[in-house]
């Protein structure tokens, strides 16, 4: 392949497609309505998510069914601080409610929203690190890996479920009216906050692109591809397991406690077995091992699931499981993959068209510039 297209090929996978996505975003607060405007925001938190699964399973290879927990975690942690603030000096209603007649000892720091903000990162990080440093040392792998993290997040669910008078219960933490003072539902305050969910998922964008082409990236592919060769040059895997297992889990709580201030509530339903998988699909759909498709794959079928249960309310759920069907029949490496396959066969072509049949070097169509390489140092 020629320098020039490498090079043009290289551009619009760094720069073109992240622009893509972000210039519609950043103009969508002047056309979109306050409610679609909250939407797009949720969706944008999912977006968040994604990244971070993508990270673990797209380059580490280790398919987690756990994310729903710390996102959960986050969102839990989050909302602590808002129900104090909105309750003010009186007891959160639905202590009240349970027969609580003081606030339970583990929820007063909650009352500082460094405390809190601290918390939404910090929290999943440490239980990822805790669980993950327990499996990956016992060398557990593949899918008795993803049935443990599933297991846990079935766990916590249950648990929260169980503990109405400290959780909320089944319920959860809603009624959330205020964030650091400010109305939460106000149009105002609304377009503040998906600007900085856009800037959150924008700057985590950033860090995850920064890491993946680090050296740290290419012995998480590396390790994804031969852990044995990894160890046999002297690396830990468990460390690294851990440290990429714990910086999505911090990621997946970032996104939980944005959703709370976009949704205004936080349930046990949010971080349960179905949305861990659903979590898989907005990858799988977006394409592994890109970070790019993941954001796209996250927005795409959840604008894809809102769209169908307005207009179909009672057979959404059939519509949306055939259209996932389709997409990883028709599109195995996502969306990602086939743009990526296209641009390769255009380049192709062009290449073609200016050095003659014999110009042009073969070039793997589904190899674009962000796939990642098996390098080991």
């Amino acid at each position: 392949m020629a320098p020039r297209d490498s090079a043009l090929r290289t551009f619009v996978w760094t720069w073109g497609a992240p622009l893509a996505v972000a210039l519609p975003l950043l103009v969508a607060p002047l056309v979109l309505s306050d409610f679609r405007l909250n939407l797009l925001g949720k969706f944008l938190t999912y977006a968040i998510v994604a990244l971070g699964l993508d990270l673990i399973w797209g380059y580490g290879g280790m398919l987690s069914l756990g994310q729903g927990l710390f996102f959960g975690l986050g969102g839990y942690a989050m909302a602590m601080y808002l129900k104090l603030e909105t309750s003010g000096s009186r007891l959160p209603d639905f202590m009240s409610w349970s027969g609580l007649e003081a606030l339970p000892i583990f929820w007063e720091p909650f009352r500082s929203p460094v405390v809190a903000l601290c918390a939404v990162v910090l929290l999943p990080m440490a239980i990822a690190s805790a669980v993950g440093y327990l499996v990956f040392r016992s060398r557990v792998q593949g899918v008795y890996f993803s049935l443990i993290t599933q297991g846990l997040t079935l766990i916590a669910s249950i648990l929260f479920i169980g503990q109405q008078a400290v959780t909320g219960g089944t319920n959860g933490i809603t009624n959330l009216k205020t964030i650091f003072g400010f109305t939460r539902g106000a149009a105002g305050t609304q377009t503040v906050l998906y600007f900085v969910t856009l800037f959150c998922l924008g700057a985590l964008y950033l860090l995850c692109r920064k890491l993946t082409q680090s050296r740290f990236g290419r012995l998480l592919v590396a390790m994804r591809d031969d852990e044995n060769r990894v160890r046999f040059l002297g690396y830990n895997p468990v460390t690294l397991k851990t440290l990429v297992f714990a910086l999505s889990a911090g990621m997946a709580g970032v996104a939980g406690a944005l959703f709370v201030c976009q949704v205004g509530l936080i349930s046990p339903s949010s971080m349960g077995v179905i949305p861990s998988v659903e979590m898989v699909t907005w990858v799988a759909v977006g394409g592994r091992g890109t970070l790019i498709g993941a954001v796209v794959g996250a927005i795409l079928v959840s604008l894809g699931k809102s769209a169908l249960s307005e207009s179909y309310p009672e057979v959404w759920q059939l519509g949306f499981g055939a259209l996932f069907a389709a997409s990883v029949m028709l599109l195995p490496k996502g969306v990602s993959g086939f743009l990526q396959r296209h641009v390769a066969k255009l380049s192709r072509r062009r290449t073609d068209g200016v050095a003659g049949p014999a110009g042009g070097d073969e070039v793997d169509p589904a190899a674009g510039p962000e796939a990642p390489a098996t390098t080991g140092r």
